[in-house]
């Protein structure tokens, strides 16, 4: 966390200060010098950067210190301050032997709360871009996993201070739920994965976990058949934050796909990239990683967490393509593809959370289908949903964060591709096309009692190997950040 103070540090190797479109800056609180002034007007004037709606620009102070110069648009649509701050630290991060940096925030001629809204988004963009995996790694550490430290220099310190601890409760949030994603799949199996869910317990989180023993006798049988191929037991994890009165009423529900590995089972994937398939309990991560954003920023909600956590692998006793199991919901599933098993977890999951919880709407999270990828590239989610309330609160909220979604169909129609001839329903559609949209029809069969429901496809967003926004390349967390806000505006 930043620290938040009213004057300059002494041993800074930077300050940064910020000017807005009319591009003359004002120290209106006299921290800095008349001299120092009068360089940072002549500079901005020399430059002309007028012409661009953000540039960083920098100049010497003296042998051992830089000014950067931040130029901020005036809010518009397309303004998104954690981006500014995003790049802001790519641009600091290729500066040698720069580790400490001062950011004088007083200068913008906003007002209060914007000028404290807008420097909390901005730090958590800086936070979110600065993110590494370097756990593993034992040469050369120290120049990878380079952190920048910056103060805020504010006269607005104790307003700043609890926006930021808002903020920095999200960006923690979304750190857990990429180092999850990050993990290797050796290390990260379903039971570990357990014990990392449990340390949450400590931030006022309940935390239930069912064994494979709780499962069989519940009649969770599609969760269990995508894992009878693993030596590594599987498990499903309730997490519930209990952060309202009893007057709240029925409680927010999110559900995960955690398949810790996909080998595809006995339908093996190709070998190529398959080590990617350690990210295919991204929907999991972003449930996690939201709870425990709801417990440090206590939020003022009750919600429910369920992730399914399992291993597909493809030994003597794998589930085989043609298989025939019963769903917790009672319902029969013809499992025509292994690798179709996601749909087969969040089955149980789905029905179990309905069922028990009887929330106010279930959101499920899952890498589900590659044809949502051929769709909407790394983009854009799928979003699927039999609730148009429900559907439009998600993509406002998407908007408002910047992690974008598209909504697709869902008819009865589609239904007609994942009817079974000898069970009620079929894993996979083999004829038709709209793979994802048959995956979706798939989940809302599981939906019994018509709960409002929304299925988010994330398989093109969970991981990048591109560094874009405020992601360095890798696990993106993308989830956390919607998932909240959706809560925040229209729930709590």
């Amino acid at each position: 966390m930043a620290s938040i103070t009213g004057s300059l540090s002494p041993d800074s190797d930077a300050l940064a200060i910020f000017v807005n479109e009319k591009h003359q800056y004002r120290d209106k609180k006299g921290l800095l010098s008349k001299e120092l002034i009068k360089k940072i007007n002549s500079f901005i004037k020399t430059l002309k950067i007028k012409k661009k709606n953000e540039e960083i620009v920098s100049f010497d102070i003296s042998d051992t210190q830089k000014c950067f110069i931040v130029k901020i648009k005036n809010k518009h649509e397309s303004f998104y301050p954690e981006e500014i701050g995003g790049r802001f630290f790519s641009h600091l991060k290729k500066i040698k032997d720069l580790n400490k940096i001062d950011l004088y925030i007083d200068s913008l001629d906003f007002d209060n709360q914007s000028l404290v809204s807008f420097f909390s988004e901005f730090c958590l963009g800086f936070n979110l871009k600065s993110y590494t995996f370097y756990k593993y790694k034992t040469t050369n550490k120290e120049k990878s996993n380079k952190k920048i430290i910056f103060k805020i220099i504010t006269h607005h310190k104790a307003n700043l201070q609890k926006k930021y601890k808002y903020y920095d409760a999200i960006k923690e949030g979304v750190f857990l739920s990429r180092d999850l994603v990050s993990e290797p799949p050796n290390i990260l199996n379903p039971k570990k994965y357990t014990e990392e869910i449990k340390k949450l317990s400590k931030l006022g989180l309940k935390v239930e976990i069912f064994n494979e023993k709780k499962l069989k006798k519940l009649g969770m049988n599609a969760l269990l058949g995508v894992g009878q191929g693993s030596e590594n037991e599987t498990f499903l994890v309730v997490i519930k934050w209990n952060g309202a009165s009893s007057k709240f009423g029925k409680p927010l529900a999110f559900v995960g796909k955690g398949v810790c590995f996909d080998t595809g089972g006995i339908s093996l994937k190709p070998a190529r990239f398959m080590e990617e398939m350690k990210y295919d309990m991204g929907g999991s991560a972003v449930v996690v990683g939201l709870m425990k954003s709801l417990a440090l920023r206590k939020a003022n909600v009750n919600a429910i967490g369920v992730v399914g956590l399992v291993e597909n692998m493809p030994d003597g006793n794998a589930q085989r393509p043609g298989d025939i199991v019963k769903s917790y919901s009672g319902k029969t599933i013809e499992v025509l593809n292994t690798d179709a098993e996601g749909r087969l977890v969040l089955a149980d999951a789905l029905t179990y959370t309905e069922e028990k919880f009887k929330p106010k709407f279930i959101i499920d999270l899952a890498t589900l289908t590659g044809a949502i990828i051929m769709a909407l590239g790394e983009e854009y989610a799928g979003l699927f949903s039999n609730n148009d309330d429900l559907a439009n609160k998600i993509f406002k909220s998407s908007k408002n964060v910047n992690e974008k979604v598209w909504r697709l169909p869902l008819h009865r129609n589609y239904d007609k591709l994942i009817n079974s001839s000898i069970a009620d329903v079929q894993n996979i559609n083999y004829a038709g096309g709209a793979g994802s949209i048959t995956a979706a029809q798939f989940l809302q069969r599981f939906i019994i009692n018509k709960t409002p429901w929304a299925h988010l496809d994330i398989a093109g967003m969970a991981f990048s190997k591109k560094a874009a926004n405020l992601n360095s390349g890798g696990a993106t967390g993308f989830g956390v950040r919607l998932l909240n806000n959706l809560i925040k505006e229209y729930y709590e």
